[in-house]
């Protein structure tokens, strides 16, 4: 009999995913993970964490499988919460759900897991995974989406490797998620109608704002609204040498400066704030409302723009760089000089766009057919075929 060691999370689709696990006929083995408790930054006045695990424990009890808790918190605050402080203070903007899974559910955790004489791991994630032999007849795993495309959740696990693929499980990948309610309601699992988390991956409520605040200080700057004539948006691209130089100019940054625009309002920290943010600006009395298009840490200026039309908010080229190109299928990776069509999205939640990957000794060039909103540095853009993700990376 195959031992699955489940991650628990107190939620109802890891619960589902442990019973039907002990209905496929797997030794089942509850793990719960505690992220926090670090005195230090307050993540909020409640502890979610204990509701999180006492809700966890009541689903093993009622599953009859054996649970324990196991402590992270070191390594979440290492690897993720250190890394997340570390790219806002320095104006990017970070994927924590993304790293916790590259780093903790199917590192640290798997690790645990194995040592517990595991075979696998699984969680609640609405992804399926299947292997199949190429032309060498070598073994691949495939990363699929979920058959809920409302809650396909394939794009937090884009950073995952073949070897971590080998050995995790997602039981819940060809449920919806009214159906995984459905059975968490018959089988009275007591975290049936619990609503899902919104806060951080593990950690539960906590408002990003108020957290950020606790470790970067806060320092007063200007807010700046670009008007849509800023002459940068109407300038004619010159006559591109190569595919390259076109590519490197579409995919290039902005530059603003104070003498862009005018100055509309203040702010308490330009690292508090990402591109495409509307709320928290504060400034009222324009005819649309104001978006960040851009932030400067640096000299602690926001960028803002009025409208979701804005031009400062569209661009169609970003560039992953070379180090942070991650290749769910190596097989399929591309050679410098190279291009590959795919489907791609820069956050959860957005549809899939067309777009065309190109290898270069700048790095890998993600070109979309259409603009793209708010295209943000340290978010991770993912690209796939047909339903298969295949690669994914840090946008620069």
């Amino acid at each position: 009999m195959k031992t699955v060691v489940v991650g628990l999370s107190g939620g109802v689709d890891s619960s589902v995913a442990a019973y039907l696990l002990k209905e496929q006929g797997y030794n089942v083995i509850g793990l719960f993970m505690k992220n926090w408790h670090d005195d230090s930054v307050t993540i909020s006045d409640d502890c979610p964490w204990l509701d999180d695990s006492n809700d966890a424990m009541l689903v093993a009890e009622k599953l009859n499988i054996p649970f324990q808790t196991v402590d992270l918190s070191v390594q979440y605050k290492d690897k993720i919460v250190d890394y997340m402080f570390n790219e806002y203070r320095n104006g990017r903007t970070p994927n924590p759900d993304i790293l916790c899974n590259r780093e903790i559910k199917f590192d640290t955790f798997l690790k645990i897991a194995i040592s517990l004489g595991a075979d696998f791991v699984a969680t609640g994630h609405y992804c399926r995974k299947d292997k199949i032999r190429i032309a060498s007849k070598s073994l691949v795993y495939r990363l699929l989406s979920g058959k809920d495309s409302n809650k396909d959740q394939s794009y937090f696990l884009c950073q995952l490797s073949q070897d971590q693929l080998s050995k995790t499980l997602f039981p819940i990948g060809e449920l919806t998620k009214p159906e995984v309610r459905l059975i968490a309601a018959k089988q009275n699992l007591v975290t049936a109608n619990k609503k899902d988390s919104q806060g951080l991956c593990f950690i539960g409520k906590v408002r990003l704002p108020d957290f950020l605040q606790q470790q970067l200080e806060p320092k007063e700057g200007q807010i700046i609204e670009i008007p849509y004539s800023f002459k940068s948006y109407s300038i004619r691209p010159p006559k591109f040498q190569s595919q390259l130089e076109e590519l490197a100019f579409r995919a290039m940054k902005i530059k603003y400066s104070r003498s862009n625009g005018v100055v509309v309002g203040t702010h308490r920290g330009a690292h508090y704030f990402t591109k495409g943010q509307r709320k928290g600006l504060s400034v009222g009395g324009t005819v649309e409302p104001l978006f960040v298009i851009d932030t400067d840490v640096d000299d602690n200026i926001i960028y803002t723009g009025q409208g979701k039309n804005h031009p400062g908010l569209y661009k169609s080229v970003l560039l992953v760089k070379s180090s942070d190109i991650h290749w769910v299928r190596p097989d399929l990776a591309i050679d410098l000089g190279q291009s590959l069509e795919v489907f791609a999205r820069i956050r959860y939640r957005q549809e899939l766009e067309s777009a065309r990957l190109y290898a270069t000794s700048d790095g890998l060039y993600v070109a979309f057919d259409l603009p793209q909103l708010a295209i943000t540095e340290g978010q991770f853009v993912a690209w796939y075929l047909g339903d298969e993700l295949v690669g994914s990376g840090v946008i620069s």
